[in-house]
């Protein structure tokens, strides 16, 4: 049992520890292929085929899972060293602290948007992009995206998705208005006035790798996960009542049926459901 602490209040020793597993992964390779199963299951409304990771029940169940195995090879490294977490309704700056020279590095340079500075900045010489739809083989970053602003999501956003007591709605995907905690957070269901809410909107503030299949090429990617995973938590605990859905297979007929995740099903590429992964007790907690 180990703690997820919030990124705020890591040392500067905590923050070096991470940072260096998390380069000695990249250096190994391992980390790559944590990116390329990413992007894998990256499976959008418009294809046919089964979506397990996004825009679908089994979000938070599958990054759940995806965030343990991140884990578990840091842990391989230094057993000290857990994923921390980021509140982007609090530290919602381009100079909050993570973005500091001895956490994740800051911002993209104008023109190419690359990180110039933190241990992942190209320069130093440990971190290239080698999975990933563009040329670049250097990580980038927007921050707030200032050519045409957007903000993080406020507490009101947030709290707007942790009120709705349904985890789910047909037609299970990113399309579902009619209510439904997981559409809601995952950042598909949106007034008119905006495109995206909460989790997609952090992807689309922090720009460059963030905005696609890859996003895991960004490590800031592992803290934005992990606020998302206690997010899921603080659901459960306001909604008591209220279980993962659909609870059983779709119906013959249903155009979702082999497209979603039920209960009980298996999520590729683990032999695991989302009933394996409704709690996380007596292996993490979060601070």
């Amino acid at each position: 049992m180990y703690t997820r602490q919030n990124q705020k209040n890591l040392t500067s020793a905590q923050k070096k520890r991470f940072t260096a597993a998390v380069l000695e992964l990249k250096r190994t390779g391992a980390y790559d292929d944590l990116v390329r199963t990413h992007d894998k299951y990256f499976v959008p409304d418009r294809d046919s085929k089964l979506r397990v990771g996004h825009m679908s029940p089994s979000f938070f169940p599958w990054h759940r899972r995806y965030l343990l195995q991140f884990e578990r090879l840091l842990q391989a490294v230094d057993p000290g060293v857990s994923v921390p977490y980021w509140d982007w309704t609090a530290d919602n700056s381009p100079v909050s602290s993570l973005w500091a020279e001895d956490f994740l590095g800051g911002t993209g340079r104008e023109g190419d948007r690359r990180v110039m500075t933190g241990p992942f900045a190209h320069e130093k010489g440990n971190w290239e992009i080698t999975v990933g739809i563009t040329e670049a083989r250097f990580l980038t970053r927007n921050l707030g995206r200032p050519q045409n602003p957007i903000a993080l999501p406020t507490a009101a956003e947030l709290q707007w998705a942790l009120d709705d007591p349904t985890y789910d709605t047909s037609p299970w995907d990113s399309t579902a208005q009619g209510g439904g905690f997981r559409n809601k957070l995952e950042g598909w269901a949106a007034p008119r006035s905006e495109r995206w809410r909460n989790h997609n909107k952090v992807h689309q503030w922090i720009g460059g790798h963030m905005t696609g299949g890859t996003a895991p090429n960004d490590p800031a990617f592992w803290l934005h996960h992990a606020f998302v995973d206690l997010l899921w938590d603080r659901w459960q605990l306001r909604h008591p009542g209220s279980g993962y859905l659909p609870a059983a297979p779709l119906a013959l007929g249903d155009l979702q049926r082999g497209r979603v995740i039920a209960l009980d099903e298996p999520m590729p590429p683990w032999d695991l459901t989302p009933r394996d992964m409704l709690s996380h007790q007596g292996l993490y907690r979060y601070e």
